[in-house]
């Protein structure tokens, strides 16, 4: 594995889970409150596009009461940064399986390419309305910044790494070289589906480009510059 992937691997090994920001719950009535709790600040933040909501309507939605939120949570920051973690570790299991299936299932650069865009592009866009709120606080809240940075980091080595079980593929000699190439290919398709969805910013799209064309149109882009010298 060439050095700067193993390394990047590894920083990206630790993961952000509710746990980190909640007291773990002893019983199953207790799980099935703090689920409650998530589901409903989730819900309340993708439906205002925004944290602004009260601990008052994660109560009453959730069927649980202030108290046992302040007990788990001890804040409504914390409740938001258990929201984030959990919605980053269900993205970073579905992105992780994807490119296990497909690293299984391609056999030529070529398939692997377009499959993966067409995956990846669709997992980020189930995503992008939390993604864009977990930007957004990442800008202000260490505690989100570096497990997001962890969690993107394990995405570029995954991809990284299945495109360069193709490497007999990639245009040049030197393996450094193609450790570049598939460093900058992921980082490539990564900022296009980001600008694309507008994670980061607004939820509403710079251009209204197709977006089944922007897919075939990103693939052949990545599969041409990884095959070039």
């Amino acid at each position: 594995m060439p050095g700067s992937v193993k390394k990047k691997k590894k920083e990206a090994a630790n993961g952000f889970a509710v746990a980190d920001v909640s007291r773990k719950p002893q019983q199953g009535r207790s799980l099935a409150s703090l689920k409650r709790m998530l589901e409903a600040a989730r819900e309340l933040m993708l439906e205002r596009g925004s944290e602004e909501f009260t601990l008052q309507e994660v109560s009453e939605r959730g069927q649980v009461s202030i108290g046992s939120i302040y007990l788990r949570f001890e804040s409504k920051d914390n409740l938001v940064r258990g929201v984030i973690a959990e919605a980053l570790e269900e993205q970073s299991a579905e992105e992780a399986a994807m490119v296990q299936r497909l690293s299984a299932e391609c056999a030529d650069l070529a398939s692997f390419v377009f499959e993966y865009v067409e995956g990846y592009a669709e997992v980020l866009r189930k995503h992008a309305p939390l993604l864009r709120l977990t930007m957004m606080r990442a800008e202000h809240d260490p505690l989100v910044a570096a497990p997001g940075k962890q969690y993107a980091l394990r995405a570029e080595t995954d991809a990284t790494q299945a495109m360069l079980a193709h490497a007999a593929e990639f245009g040049g000699e030197d393996a450094r070289d193609h450790e570049v190439k598939a460093q900058s290919g992921y980082h490539v398709i990564f900022a296009t589906l980001a600008r694309q969805l507008s994670l980061g910013s607004t939820g509403e799209s710079a251009h209204a480009y197709d977006w089944n064309l922007m897919k075939r149109e990103l693939a052949r882009m990545c599969l041409a510059y990884l095959r070039a010298d």
